[in-house]
């Protein structure tokens, strides 16, 4: 039985997340977004909160274990205050997750220490490419294994912070068997040239960059899981539930944003709040909020309970995605032309929303 009651744990790290989003983030979000640069004492703070620490097991170092329904709490917490920080605060994760769940005994031995310390992990993913018609099920960075030593050859998409990473974990269809695989690189091995920053409607207080990997090569090792490999379909669930938990969080302060000003806003002498259109309009982003919410709280209980969430995931996902994108653009409407004006944060929502469509692979719990 599934239960919507978090655990006291939970409720403290909502808690804690809710302040810091409300009280931290919020206030600079907009200056982020102009100046294309999130400060970074809210990085570090962020980081100080331990999202990737306690996830962890303690039998690794860590503070904790994985919970994917812990994940999605402070995903939503995060994006609420602003999804270019969210991202970026959990960026590390993008390397830390896949390596607890199908690292070898050596790769998490070797690779998660650098997740405990105080500063963030200087980390990050690349399963995003260039391309219209992007499927994650049929990449085209290829891995073409060479005895004991593999070439890498294509272009990655979307890889927040590349430009400082020192690792990435890149996902690659083996040239021989099409098999998904992902390889820990190093980003000053030869082969591997960063692009310069993309410039993106949305998310752009978040430096994300093109990875060109040409005949880049790794050693056999690097491959996660070893010769065992790994389940992709649980990394890609747990980042479809990781990006809906975040779309909830940008469509929930999109409402709230939207509700008050309308309890606000006197026109004729009345709040416009209590005009039929508006309430109506405002019920409706409610109800997508909750319903968006309960589909990922769902996905990542089946996920933490061991279960196939394909399905779940990708609903909840495909949910999250539609539902933000109507409750930013209800939530511009209802500041009228006020919507319209950069000083104001619906614009800013109704942008991020926009991009949750082509995000795959840019969060994971």
């Amino acid at each position: 039985m599934i239960s919507f009651t978090p655990t006291e744990e939970q409720q403290q790290l909502i808690d804690t997340i809710r302040r810091f989003a409300a009280n931290d983030v919020q206030p600079i979000a907009h200056e982020a977004d102009e100046n294309q640069r999130v400060p970074a004492n809210i990085i570090t703070t962020g980081w100080e909160i331990g999202l990737v620490p306690t996830a962890i097991p303690e039998e690794l170092g860590g503070l904790g274990e994985l919970s994917a329904v812990t994940g999605v709490l402070a995903a939503e917490e995060l994006a609420y205050g602003d999804l270019s920080a969210a991202l970026q605060i959990m960026a590390p994760a993008l390397f830390a997750y896949p390596i607890i769940l199908f690292g070898t005994a050596e790769q998490r031995e070797n690779l998660l220490p650098m997740f405990l310390e105080e500063r963030p992990a200087h980390a990050t993913g690349a399963l995003l490419e260039p391309g219209v018609f992007f499927d994650p099920t049929d990449l085209n960075v290829t891995a073409t294994v060479e005895g004991d030593r593999v070439k890498l050859n294509g272009t990655k998409a979307y890889v927040p912070l590349a430009a400082t990473a020192d690792w990435v974990l890149v996902y690659t269809r083996n040239a021989e068997t099409n098999k998904i695989e992902a390889y820990v690189i190093q980003t000053d091995v030869r082969g591997v040239e960063i692009g310069g920053r993309e410039h993106l409607m949305g998310i752009r207080a978040l430096p994300t960059h093109q990875v060109n990997f040409n005949n880049a090569e790794v050693d056999l090792p690097c491959r996660l899981g070893g010769a065992v490999g790994m389940d992709f379909d649980v990394i890609l669930n747990r980042s479809r539930v990781a990006l809906a938990a975040m779309a909830v969080g940008v469509a929930r302060a999109s409402f709230e944003y939207a509700r008050d000003y309308a309890k606000g806003r006197v026109q004729f002498g009345v709040p416009i709040a209590q005009k039929q259109a508006i309430a109506f309009m405002l019920a409706e982003m409610a109800i997508e909020v909750d319903a968006a919410r309960l589909m990922v709280w769902e996905a990542a209980w089946k996920l933490d309970q061991g279960e196939d969430a394909t399905k779940e995931s990708y609903l909840a996902k495909e949910y999250a995605d539609k539902a933000v994108m109507q409750v930013t653009d209800s939530g511009v409407q209802t500041l009228g032309g006020y919507g319209f004006i950069r000083e104001y944060p619906a614009e800013r929502w109704l942008r991020n929303g926009r991009g949750f469509t082509t995000f795959d692979g840019l969060a994971m719990v």
